[in-house]
């Protein structure tokens, strides 16, 4: 139960991170480069440290539930922060709560609940170094591909490329999880993990400064749910309680699909820039 209770704080820190992050990337205004660059104008901005610290804590309290739980779990449960945006905005900000969020909160819910109750408590096997090669390769290709994010002008290949770099984190951090903290730093798949929450961090800012920040998390965290759920499933070895094989699609679907509508609804992002964003 205390895995659990580490999960939703670790999704509510996600949420707030991520509205002010929105709000410090839309600000700082547009340059050419990588998105490094952006990453460094915005490391001085309290607004977006704020934000970034909310993104440490969510990750910290989720590289906890992680040493347990299987990352089918924890990511989807990281990823209600859209959610966890739209309730936000209705309690707070006065919100007419329209019938497709709605709909959409319920089904995130019920794939959340089906996802817990199929779930089973696992420690991650270790990494093939076939494996980490293959997560290597793609961090290298993410680099690559950030130098070429200039030449498109809508933010979906940033939040891809970010949504993949985060998907490589939790791979990485379900297979140190177990592990004595005093080791971490010897360890290179820490360095991977680093390096690719740098790499995600930087395209993510790249993105929100080209769509709507409910947009862009939506996009990345789909990506992530799946990438890290089947390599989770088939590599890592986490478990699935017998039988509920098919209910665990149906709930990473669930949630991958509230994901995505609650991205496209504009007024999540609309409503907090009106509120945080100084005249």
């Amino acid at each position: 139960m205390v895995a659990y209770g580490i999960l939703i704080a670790s999704a509510a820190l996600y949420a707030m991170g991520i509205v002010a992050q929105s709000v410090a990337a839309r600000r700082a205004g547009h340059r050419p480069g990588t998105g490094l660059g952006l990453l460094a104008r915005l490391a001085s901005d309290p607004l977006y440290l704020l934000g970034f610290g909310g993104q440490v804590g969510g990750f910290a309290l989720a590289f906890f539930a992680r040493e347990s739980l299987p990352l089918y779990l924890v990511q989807t449960a990281s990823s209600s922060a859209i959610g966890l945006a739209t309730v936000f905005g209705i309690l707070v900000l006065r919100w007419r709560l329209r019938t497709t969020e709605t709909v959409m909160l319920v089904l995130m819910a019920v794939g959340l609940v089906v996802l817990a109750g199929s779930s089973e408590p696992s420690v991650a096997a270790d990494l093939s170094p076939a494996t980490a090669l293959i997560l290597t390769s793609a961090l290298l290709g993410i680099g690559v591909a950030m130098t070429q994010v200039n030449r498109t002008t809508t933010f979906l290949l940033p939040a891809v490329l970010s949504g993949v770099a985060f998907a490589v984190v939790a791979i990485t951090s379900r297979t140190l999880a177990h592990l004595d903290l005093t080791t971490l730093p010897g360890n290179p798949l820490t360095w991977l993990m680093l390096t690719a929450a740098v790499l995600g961090q930087a395209s993510m800012a790249v993105a929100l400064q080209r769509g709507l920040a409910t947009a862009v998390v939506a996009t990345a965290d789909a990506t992530t749910i799946v990438l890290s759920s089947v390599t989770g499933i088939t590599v890592l070895g986490d478990r699935v309680a017998d039988g509920t094989e098919t209910w665990v699609a149906l709930g990473l679907a669930a949630v991958v699909v509230g994901v995505l509508v609650l991205g496209s609804r504009s007024r999540t992002t609309a409503s907090v820039e009106a509120v945080g964003t100084p005249a």
